[in-house]
């Protein structure tokens, strides 16, 4: 019989078993496309709130709070999830996550009334936040001269799964019914959730209270300017995004132009700039650092709103506006989001502080290009876009 010391010594000496990792390529393919279909499902209820309002026997003016509510879920699961990216294990949590956006799709398609539906679809947004677990392992994984790039195509993924939100969700819907739009999103989530679950570490990262990322938020920010200035930046710049972007169809299908509701959706398409400029952006991050890709954006984005505002009158006008504005909010969300990822020891947590920091300023340039256009028209709307780059800028120009 071997003794106590034989068998610890042949313990000791006995080759660790490795978890065998999938190629890089596949590994960022996967994860752009479970970003994509993932952050997709924020957007679902938006094109859909005509056909649910015809199921439901009333005027799509009486449940487009429904589409506010996917928001509101998402911050939610964004200040409690996200952060768990520092200290839970990644696999279990993804994993867990997606049964829970798959059951509340689900739960979305089958629902019977617009109560009903809006529970399903908040609990389905706080739970798909897996795109913002996933970047900051991307940033973790990525060499150092190409973590940019790296980072950029998860968030090209995560453009293309608004735009196809927006655009294909509306004509699926139409085609098919809006129920069977979430009964299909439901399967694609748990499809690419489960397999890309089943690629990811599965250790727990750090030992300690599960959520103290969410209580260290503050002393986060607090303790990293540049996380706090990539923080302010970018709710400027997606705050001009939001109030231009999320007031277009009043314009569009108002007495200047009259468009239908459905050829004024087509806009959506010029999301596709972001796909385009995401790896782009990234290289030049990569090269010349996140400063000066951020300074290049704020200048175009200062170039696009004259361009909406004078797009109140011409057409073409509009479409080089969309194209610049989406170019710019790319380029500032690759860079703003490799500085975030890369600025503390805490990646998760400090992600977390930025995109709720973008989602603020999103949210709140919204609703006031929602007042300024009822009072001040398109021009109230550009108005608000401008206010918000100045300060997104202004606030953070000037250096201790």
């Amino acid at each position: 019989m071997p003794s106590a010391t034989t068998t610890t010594a042949a313990r000791a000496t006995a080759p660790v078993r490795q978890t065998r990792e999938p190629a890089p390529g596949l590994f960022l393919t996967l994860i752009a496309v479970c970003s994509a279909v993932t952050a997709a499902n924020i957007y679902l209820a938006a094109p859909l709130l005509p056909l649910m309002a015809r199921d439901f026997g009333s005027a799509p003016s009486a449940i487009a709070w429904i589409a506010s509510v996917a928001q509101l879920g998402y911050a939610v699961g964004l200040l409690f999830f996200a952060p768990l990216g520092d200290s839970a294990n990644r696999r279990r949590l993804v994993a867990g996550l997606t049964l829970v956006t798959a059951l509340a799709l689900g739960a979305s398609a089958a629902a019977p009334g617009a109560a009903a539906l809006a529970v399903a679809i908040f609990v389905a947004s706080a739970a798909t936040v897996i795109p913002q677990l996933l970047v900051p392992l991307v940033a973790e994984r990525a060499p150092a001269e190409r973590r940019a790039r790296h980072v950029a195509a998860v968030i090209a993924g995560l453009f293309t799964g608004i735009v196809g939100a927006r655009v294909l969700g509306g004509l699926a819907g139409q085609a098919f019914g809006w129920r069977w739009v979430f009964a299909g999103a439901a399967v694609l989530t748990l499809a690419l959730g489960l397999a890309t679950a089943v690629i990811l570490p599965s250790r727990r990262r750090r030992e300690g209270p599960l959520f103290a990322g969410l209580v260290a938020l503050p002393s986060v920010l607090r303790g990293s300017p540049e996380l706090l200035r990539a923080c302010v930046r970018q709710a400027g710049m997606f705050g001009a995004w939001s109030a231009l972007w999320t007031s277009l169809a009043l314009l569009l299908t108002g007495p200047e132009y009259g468009l239908s509701t459905a050829t004024a959706g087509l806009f959506g398409l010029f999301g596709l700039t972001a796909s385009a400029v995401a790896p782009l952006a990234g290289g030049l991050v990569d090269r010349f650092g996140a400063a000066r890709v951020v300074r290049s954006a704020y200048l175009i984005a200062a170039v696009s709103v004259p361009l909406f505002w004078l797009g109140g009158q011409v057409m073409g006008a509009l479409f080089a506006a969309a194209i610049a504005v989406h170019a710019a909010l790319v380029a500032s969300h690759v860079a703003n989001q490799t500085l975030a990822l890369t600025a503390t020891s805490t990646p998760a947590t400090a992600n977390t502080a930025y995109v709720v920091a973008g989602f603020a300023g999103g949210a709140a340039a919204s609703a006031l290009a929602g007042a300024a256009f009822s009072h001040f028209g398109w021009g109230g709307v550009c108005g608000v876009a401008g206010v918000w780059l100045v300060l997104g800028w202004g606030l953070t120009s000037v250096r201790r």
